[in-house]
């Protein structure tokens, strides 16, 4: 069975003892009822995983021994999916618990003419992240960015390869079929209503290759889901 496993943002490598953050130390010992000489595992979400063993279980200040600590390489390429939030709060919280999930690097919301969402609670999304990768036992921490204007992630971004998946009749290739190589990924995923004519022809004039991720009309966050997959398992 797994240890238990939490999230501690700052860690030294070199530290030989820690003690463990209020609501941390009291999930640790009135919830999950640990006791001295237990074994948790620890990460900060930039690779490295601590095991930890328990030397003072008090319900506010837990303090742990640190035992072992082991650094997690990162993905062969960095993926990131730069998506329209959806009016439905919920449904973007899913896709961004389901992309962190699934190894996503960076999530970057975008905001085109046509998004309707335009403000979000940045603490929530950050906090929706971190319970993702500890459920998911990961050890990296996806990126989280503040929101940003088409034009401006358009025009900047310089990932070695840049792709905007849209609803327009295009000469459009498979996703799967583009994505080549152990390189880094960048793909645009638009709001419910699709990007505008002139986002796609600025997209294109700024090297993003327009793609098609199937033959059925999707949703922004099952676009976006279906994305991630194929980006992340797309090595050849």
């Amino acid at each position: 069975m797994a240890l238990p496993f939490f999230y501690e943002a700052s860690l030294d490598l070199s530290a030989r003892s820690l003690v463990l953050d209020e609501p941390t130390s009291k999930h640790v010992v009135q919830v999950l009822r640990m006791a001295e000489g237990e074994l948790l595992q620890l990460t900060d979400g930039k690779g490295n995983l601590f095991t930890a063993q328990i030397a003072d279980g008090n319900r506010k200040r837990c303090q742990v021994s640190i035992t072992d600590v082991e650094s997690i390489a990162p993905a062969s390429h960095r993926v990131t999916i730069a998506v329209s939030p959806v009016k439905n709060a919920s449904r973007f919280e899913w896709l961004l618990e389901k992309a962190t999930e699934m190894g996503v690097q960076q999530l970057v919301p975008l905001l085109c003419e046509r998004t309707e969402k335009q403000h979000l609670r940045m603490d929530r999304l950050q906090g929706i992240l971190i319970s993702a990768m500890l459920q998911s036992q990961q050890c990296w921490l996806p990126q989280l960015t503040e929101p940003i204007k088409f034009a401006q992630l358009v025009t900047t971004a310089d990932a070695p390869q840049k792709f905007i998946a849209h609803c327009l009749e295009d000469n459009k290739h498979p996703l799967q079929q583009q994505a080549k190589g152990n390189t880094d990924r960048l793909i645009l995923i638009g709001p419910e209503g699709d990007f505008t004519p002139a986002e796609i022809a600025l997209a294109q004039e700024h090297g993003f290759v327009p793609v098609a991720l199937g033959n059925t009309r999707l949703r922004t966050e099952t676009a976006a889901m279906v994305a991630a997959a194929l980006l992340i398992n797309t090595t050849g």
